[in-house]
């Protein structure tokens, strides 16, 4: 079997970013998901992996380069061991002098790995098995979503549609994290990483948690009051609007507003605009006749 550069189609001096970049491309040509039909494939992915899982780590690299580790990174007998009685070396399956208790080959192990039988080094091999790089994506959602937290639907770069749920608490750049659905490495996948965006909406703004809402009302409702239609993210709702309601009025929906990161959810407000009609000639008549109007001065503390 080649070498483990050979496995990269690298040579020995390759720098680290060579090696990097060279598994990289491999690993996403014969990824099992790409190529579910072709054994071979898997194969060799499952060889490349092993090859960065050595030639990607720098004291593994080293050890392997100075013949003190072989392609799977376990290490070799040191010069001098193995080549007598059958399981007195470290080719003869262990055995001979990890039987008694004072010293012998399994001394010699845990001197070298930090564990006896080389427990400690394969854990250690284990730690530090790259994981893949996090993937970056941006994700906006309508403001009525926004609200509501409902569910989104996203692809992946890889093609795989994933649902993502917003959570409590829901800013403008809020990001969430989806673990092991970035790329793949020999210590498991990275992470996909999603920064929210929220589009605006031609009827509501928003206010810390709160949601304002400008609605129009005609001259008599304001005058008169009225029981009216009022939409919010969830759907329309009936509110009452008080006689005498100037224009600018501001009125409460609780809990219509967006969700705190407890659960609870902010209000909506709701800020009466009295639309008065152009060139309403009747209008514009009882205004002129209007008794009151001069008793009533609106700026007389300005």
């Amino acid at each position: 079997m080649a070498d483990l550069y050979a496995r990269l189609g690298l040579t020995k001096g390759a720098s680290e970013a060579e090696i990097k970049k060279a598994y990289r491309k491999l690993a996403k040509e014969l990824h099992p998901d790409r190529n579910q039909d072709n054994p071979k494939a898997a194969a060799r992915f499952s060889e490349v992996t092993a090859a960065y899982d050595v030639l990607g780590d720098a004291d593994k690299r080293g050890q392997y380069d100075r013949g003190e580790i072989d392609d799977q990174g376990n290490p070799r007998a040191p010069q001098g061991f193995g080549g007598g009685r059958p399981g007195g070396g470290f080719g003869g399956g262990f055995q001979g002098g990890f039987q008694g208790d004072g010293g012998g080959f399994g001394d010699i192990f845990e001197g070298l790995f930090g564990g006896r039988g080389g427990a400690g080094f394969g854990q250690q091999q284990q730690r530090r098995m790259p994981k893949g790089d996090d993937m970056a994506y941006r994700l906006a959602v309508s403001f009525v979503d926004a609200v509501l937290l409902h569910h989104q639907r996203l692809t992946l770069r890889n093609g795989k549609t994933v649902d993502v749920k917003l959570p409590n608490g829901l800013e403008e750049g809020t990001k969430i994290r989806l673990a092991g659905q970035g790329e793949h490495g020999p210590g498991g996948a990275g992470d996909a990483i999603i920064t929210v965006t929220i589009r605006p909406d031609r009827r509501f703004r928003r206010e810390g948690d709160d949601v304002l809402l400008d609605l129009p009302v005609t001259l008599k409702e304001a005058v008169l009051g009225a029981k009216i239609k009022v939409p919010t993210a969830g759907g329309a709702v009936m509110m009452s609007i008080p006689a005498g309601s100037s224009s600018g009025r501001t009125l409460r929906l609780k809990g219509k507003g967006f969700h705190r990161k407890s659960g609870e959810r902010g209000d909506q407000l709701v800020r009466l605009m009295v639309d008065l009609p152009a060139d309403d000639k009747a209008l514009q008549g009882f205004v002129e006749t209007w008794a009151t109007a001069e008793a009533h001065n609106p700026r007389a503390d300005y």
